[in-house]
C-alpha cells in the first residue's frame, strides 16, 4: 500500500478506535463519525486529510479496518476499539479452529491467563494461520496459537464476526488454546 495511505490508516486507527479527543472528534454510540467532521477535525489539527484519501484508505487497506455507511456520510473502524462503543455485532458460530498471532514474550502470560482483551473490547482471532502470522509479525517473530473455538462456543462462549473477517470474543481461557510444542 502507498506509504501515505499507511500513515492515513494509522491516523484513522488512532482517532476512530482509541483517541477521538486528540482531534476533537465525536463518535456516535456505534462508533460512527461524520466524514465531513473527521476531515475538518483532522485538517484543523494539522493532519492533511481529503475525502479521496479516506476513500482510498478504506478501499485499499488490505485488512479492511474501516467502513463507510451505506450513504458514504459516516465512517468507522470495524473493530479494535479501546473506547466503549456498540458495533452492533451479531453473534456468530465460529469454525472449529481459529488462530491468534503473538510473540514469545507474551506466552507466559497467555499460559497463565489465556487470551485477554486488555484495553480493547474483544480478543481478536484470525480465521487462518496466514492472517495470524501477519498479525504476530508486527511485534517480532510470530508464534501462532490455535484456539478450539467450536468447543468454546459449545461451552457457552460468545463469538462475533466483524465486517472484515476478524473473529471477536471476550476472553479465551487457557484450556482452549493449543500452544506450539517448541514453546
Amino acid at each position: 500500500m502507498d506509504p501515505s495511505l499507511v500513515r492515513t490508516s494509522k491516523f484513522l486507527s488512532l482517532v476512530l478506535r482509541h483517541r477521538t479527543e486528540r482531534i476533537g472528534l465525536t463518535l456516535d454510540e456505534h462508533g460512527w463519525a461524520r466524514v465531513d467532521a473527521l476531515i475538518e477535525a483532522a485538517n484543523r489539527s494539522g493532519k492533511k486529510l481529503t475525502l479521496e484519501m479516506l476513500q482510498r484508505t478504506v478501499v485499499e487497506n488490505d485488512k479492511q479496518r474501516f467502513s463507510f455507511s451505506a450513504d458514504g456520510t459516516l465512517i468507522r473502524a470495524n473493530q479494535g476499539h479501546s473506547i466503549d462503543i456498540d458495533l452492533q455485532l451479531e453473534r456468530a458460530n465460529p469454525p472449529e479452529l481459529l488462530f491468534h498471532g503473538t510473540v514469545e514474550r507474551f506466552l507466559a502470560s497467555i499460559k497463565a491467563e489465556g487470551l485477554l482483551k486488555r484495553k480493547r473490547q474483544y480478543v481478536h482471532l484470525s480465521p487462518d494461520e496466514e492472517t495470524a502470522t501477519k498479525v504476530g509479525q508486527r511485534r517480532g517473530e510470530p508464534v501462532i496459537l490455535t484456539v478450539a473455538s467450536a468447543k468454546m462456543h459449545q461451552d457457552g462462549h460468545v463469538f462475533y464476526l466483524s465486517k472484515n473477517g476478524v473473529w471477536l470474543t471476550e476472553h479465551v481461557p487457557v484450556k482452549y488454546i493449543h500452544f506450539p510444542s517448541f514453546h
